[in-house]
């Protein structure tokens, strides 16, 4: 029972601070529930689920506030609910192993985290608004992102928001805070398929979804209010010493110390 208390005490603190900055949380949940003894598939489904709370319980928040651009964000949908799917077929057959894509992984995530940190150095720059439109060429490049994204999600139970966030804030030039609210949607739809992928292989342990599953829904919902009231600059930051952070973890469990 102690060690039940331990676990839900840490979800709801890594669903407070990721949801800040348009995280799901998966990236340490996946780690932290293996670390406790649980199967790393039981793992990352119960990862995806606790993503999917997190996600829906902060993304309200940014709702309320306008700051998710619902119609340009779904576009991202099918990409990433193919990607899901695709994942949680690919991580149960064991069909590729993981360790090349992961190495990948690592290296979008050191330089990616660096550009996001690199903002504190961006003062008096202000943000434009939300676009309104994309070319042919951003069109098809959501869909390849979205799809990795899912992919990825599904396969490793990482939030998907450690992509989409600077992808949208750099690429697709969305205010990081609307980012942000836009990276919960999307994920809110990523956790939500690769769950419903590894369900079907019976990975999903009940018990312990109910007992953190409240604890996260709180804790996402604190983080997306401070979230709504952050400054750009700082949340950039905050993206990108999650991404190193990650970035750390997953060397870390390449090299065998996890």
């Amino acid at each position: 029972m102690d060690t039940v208390w331990i676990i839900i005490a840490l979800v709801f603190i890594i669903a407070f601070v990721f949801s800040m900055f348009g995280q799901g949380g998966g990236s340490v949940y996946t780690p932290v529930l293996f670390l406790f003894g649980y199967a790393v598939l039981v793992s990352v489904s119960t990862s995806l689920v606790l993503n999917l709370i997190t996600s829906v319980s902060a993304g309200y928040i940014f709702y309320r506030h306008g700051m998710i651009d619902i119609k340009r964000s779904l576009l991202f949908v099918p990409g990433i609910i193919i990607g899901s799917l695709t994942g949680s077929v690919v991580d149960n057959l064991h069909i590729v192993s993981t360790t090349f894509l992961l190495w990948l992984f690592v290296a979008f995530l050191v330089v990616a985290g660096a550009r996001m940190v690199y903002a504190i150095r961006e003062k008096g720059q202000t943000e434009g608004a939300c676009p309104t439109t994309f070319s042919k060429r951003m069109y098809a490049l959501i869909i390849a992102v979205s799809f990795l994204v899912g992919l990825l999600s599904s396969m490793l139970g990482v939030g998907g928001g450690i992509i989409i966030v600077p992808f949208m804030a750099y690429i697709c030039k969305y205010p990081t805070r609307w980012a942000a609210g836009a990276s919960h949607l999307i994920i809110s739809f990523s956790a939500l398929f690769g769950v419903i992928g590894h369900s079907a292989f019976g990975n999903i342990d009940l018990p312990l979804v109910l007992e953190t599953g409240v604890a996260v829904l709180i804790g996402g919902n604190l983080g997306g209010r401070i979230g709504v009231r952050m400054k750009s600059g700082m949340m950039k930051v905050g993206v990108g010493i999650i991404m190193w952070v990650l970035a750390a973890q997953v060397i870390l469990k390449l090299l065998g110390y996890l």
